[in-house]
């Protein structure tokens, strides 16, 4: 089943990458066919900004953005796949092991005010490793859910069809990561990667700032937020973590359906754990990713796929290396 998750995986990102990024001529705005709003396609909670912890544990929502782009009010499915590959041991020459996260989460960005947002995800974890003598260790259950609630400082001007001014978006945001998920610190053992595992077994706390700026149908999203993370009961105590992105973005409208191809980098710093109030060595880093996605909208419905390549990385003092993400949702848009 891994083996057949990880070629889908593949196939998906080599398509991402190779895809073109113009779909054909844009419609004279006169010519379009009851568009969608471009200033509803902003990408602030882009799933483009596919920003992840260096575990699976992490990956509960926020470094993965918290929503789709196409629409600021949904509830959906996303699944969140990626592949690192670690060592075996602390010494230099140790050997690699395959570590493959796979998240399915159930989430949802419900409006509570005229500029309220509170943002649900619920993730299922269920994670593999590869070792090298060729078995493997596989772990799943409930990971962490997290609550944001965002509110928006600047929006979106509702009678708007396409902007043919320039308009700005801007939105701050906070909340908690609640360890629902397990930790097990047997996971650790024998491995310098310690995220292996379905939640990190505390109460974190998220800030967000979303960012965006829109023209017609082009726009640039940015998106920054930092998680401060508390020790668990077993007295460890994953880094703080930041994440930081930006996209550009250009959507075309064929009749009644909204395409929007995007491209994007992305950044994230992880600092050192610790464990008994110690620095744990060889815990903290930070990646650097180009990414490349395509979201569509359809009546209520949206559709997304994204891939992520990292460009530069040191993690764990280079003894844990990302190899790729993709991210596929379906939403319905609210």
């Amino acid at each position: 089943m891994t083996h057949v998750l990880q070629n889908i995986k593949y196939s998906i990102i080599l398509a991402l990458l190779c895809a073109g990024v113009s779909w054909g001529n844009d419609l004279p705005i006169g010519n379009e066919t009851n568009p969608t709003t471009c200033a509803a396609h902003l990408h602030f909670f882009d799933d483009g900004f596919d920003f992840c912890d260096t575990c699976g544990c992490g990956s509960s929502g926020g470094s993965m953005g918290y929503g789709t782009g196409l629409n600021n009010y949904f509830v959906g499915l996303r699944y969140i796949g990626q592949q690192y590959r670690s060592r075996d041991g602390i010494f230099n020459d140790s050997p690699w092991i395959t570590e493959n996260f796979n998240t399915l989460q159930a989430w949802g960005n419900i409006p509570v005010s005229k500029r309220t947002i509170l943002n649900v995800i619920v993730p299922y974890q269920f994670h593999n490793r590869i070792l090298p003598d060729q078995t493997e260790q596989n772990i799943n259950g409930m990971g962490d859910i997290s609550v944001l609630a965002f509110y928006n400082l600047l929006k979106a001007k509702p009678d708007s069809i396409v902007s043919i001014t320039p308009e700005h978006y801007l939105q701050i945001g906070g909340g908690i990561k609640a360890p629902t998920g397990k930790y097990d610190k047997a996971n650790n053992t024998g491995s310098v990667n310690p995220s292996f595992q379905v939640g990190n077994g505390s109460w974190d706390y998220i800030a967000a700032f979303n960012y965006g700026f829109t023209y017609r149908n082009w726009g640039i999203s940015t998106i920054a937020n930092y998680t401060f993370k508390t020790e668990n009961p077993k007295e460890y105590q994953f880094g703080n973590q930041l994440n930081y992105g930006i996209n550009a973005f250009k959507t075309y409208y064929l009749s009644d359906l909204a395409m929007t191809p995007i491209i994007g980098v992305a950044g994230e710093h992880y600092e050192a754990n610790k464990e008994y109030g110690q620095t744990v060595a060889n815990t903290k880093g930070q990646v650097f990713l180009g990414r490349v996605s395509l979201e569509a909208s359809y009546d209520r419905f949206a559709f997304g796929l994204a891939g992520m390549i990292p460009i530069s990385q040191n993690l764990n003092n280079e003894k844990v290396e990302l190899k790729n993400r993709l991210s596929v949702y379906l939403n319905i848009n609210l």
